[in-house]
């Protein structure tokens, strides 16, 4: 037999949930606990949808009394919810701005900004000189295939100037293809002319790998420069006026030779020396693009022609700043990096 429920009862009840409801949110310390009153109180299954479950057992005339008293109770907890996450909030606030408050009569102290690697401000420097002639950066992969970084420059398989770089050979990829990681940025140069067809003036940042022994002026990673430029009609003096140029703008007002040498991919070939505190120093090499890479692209080599000219960054960041042992510029000491 169910229990006898009675006007006064429900009554009772909705005051007592009111007032336990006033002292349950006011001693409450946070945003997530109000919300799990709120929830307790007034949700689906909330203590005032308990009572008014209830309700059913009174007569029809004393029901809207009931749910009248009911109202007046969700609307009163939702008011003092509102107020007290307000105040949580507020305080909260003065709380985070009392932790982070800055006294700004105290003596600062000075903290030195970074400084750039010498190795970035002067691959910076180098691509700026050449930006200035007219040409624009490309790159391209640090892992390559055969074909990019041999064969496409004039350099087939078994030829003998393969033995002049060591290279790093990785797995073979999807295809078969034998891959490796580049020992020059010159794929760089074919791949731009695949996608671009002349006139091209680039220039070609980028890090490169060769198996070479650690020392004070060797080291398996390194970065080069490599520029090209193909158009009708360009020949060796314009390869001269350019590579002059930019070491000129680089070095100094410095004199500067060419010396006959030998690259695969350029005919004729050239080293290139400045003037450097009284004797002769090699910086770069250089050369007229080889009709047969000309020619592996497509391109006719009675129409264009073009030169290529490469340097390696430590070796003019060494230079420019008189560093001694190519170690230096990867240990990541401090005390070398804030003399730059």
């Amino acid at each position: 037999m169910s229990a006898i429920v009675s006007l006064q009862d429900l009554t009772d009840q909705l005051e007592q949930l009111e007032a336990e409801a006033a002292v349950a949110i006011a001693a409450a310390s946070g945003a997530a606990e109000l919300e799990e009153l709120r929830v307790g109180l007034l949700g689906k299954k909330g203590r005032v949808s308990g009572v008014l479950g209830a309700m059913g057992k009174l007569p029809g005339a004393e029901r809207p009394l009931v749910g009248q008293r009911a109202n007046l109770l969700k609307e009163l907890v939702q008011t003092l919810l509102a107020q007290r996450l307000e105040s949580v909030k507020t305080a909260a606030m003065a709380q985070r701005l009392e932790q982070e408050r800055l006294d700004v009569t105290v003596p600062c102290r000075y903290v030195p900004p970074g400084h750039r690697h010498p190795l970035i401000s002067t691959i910076e420097e180098i691509v700026d000189i050449f930006a200035g002639l007219g040409y624009r950066v490309s790159e391209g992969p640090e892992i390559e295939t055969d074909h990019y970084n041999f064969t496409a420059l004039n350099i087939p398989p078994h030829h003998p100037a393969r033995d002049m770089q060591d290279t790093f050979y990785l797995a073979p990829g999807a295809d078969g293809g034998e891959r490796l990681l580049r020992t020059h940025t010159s794929p760089v140069q074919i791949r731009h002319l695949e996608q671009n067809p002349p006139p091209v003036r680039i220039v070609a940042p980028g890090r490169v790998f060769r198996r070479d022994a650690v020392d004070a002026t060797h080291s398996p990673v390194f970065h080069q420069v490599e520029v090209l430029a193909l158009d009708e009609g360009l020949d060796f003096s314009h390869l001269r006026g350019t590579v002059t140029t930019f070491l000129q703008r680089f070095f100094g007002d410095l004199p500067v030779r060419f010396r006959a040498s030998y690259f695969p991919f350029t005919e004729p070939s050239a080293e290139v020396d400045v003037q450097w505190r009284g004797r002769w120093l090699e910086v770069m090499g250089c050369g007229m693009v080889d009709p047969a890479v000309l020619e592996g692209l497509g391109l006719d080599p009675q129409r264009w022609s073009g030169f290529a000219a490469g340097l390696g960054v430590e070796r003019f960041c060494m230079v420019r700043h008189g560093i001694d042992d190519i170690r230096r510029l990867y240990t990541s000491d401090l005390r070398f990096l804030e003399q730059f």
